[in-house]
């Protein structure tokens, strides 16, 4: 099973990112993606299942016929992302990138950036438009 960890907090661009996973050549019967939301200010208690952009990623996932697991966290992003990659022994983390100008282009998002750096194992990011 090839195990791919999707990170998602923002809904517009949840599609985009689920996108470009089911564009990959992989055979999607024998891939699992785990979607993941990271939680840092949670006073009302939601939960992974509560989240629009995590509806949107498992609907299209689901119409895809790729199996899903939902997992949450809660504290720094980055720091628990690369921890939830790890914890899975994912194959692939597929984060989603905000375009940016071309000065910006030089330096992806803090969360981005420290996720690529501190990760052991391979990032896709897909760049959406806002």
């Amino acid at each position: 099973m090839y195990e791919i960890l999707v990170p998602l907090d923002d809904p517009d661009r949840a599609d985009k990112q689920i996108e470009s996973i089911l564009d990959m050549p992989l055979q999607m019967d024998e891939v699992r993606v785990t979607l993941l939301h990271v939680f840092t200010d949670n006073p009302e208690g939601a939960s992974v299942g509560q989240i629009e952009s995590v509806h949107e990623a498992q609907d299209l996932l689901d119409d895809a016929g790729v199996e899903t697991n939902l997992i949450e966290r809660s504290g720094d992003p980055s720091t628990e992302i690369v921890e939830a990659a790890r914890g899975l022994d994912a194959d692939l983390i597929a984060l989603a990138g905000r375009s940016r100008s071309p000065t910006g282009k030089a330096v992806f998002g803090s969360t981005t950036q420290r996720v690529i750096l501190e990760a052991e194992r391979p990032v896709v990011v897909q760049s959406v438009s806002e």
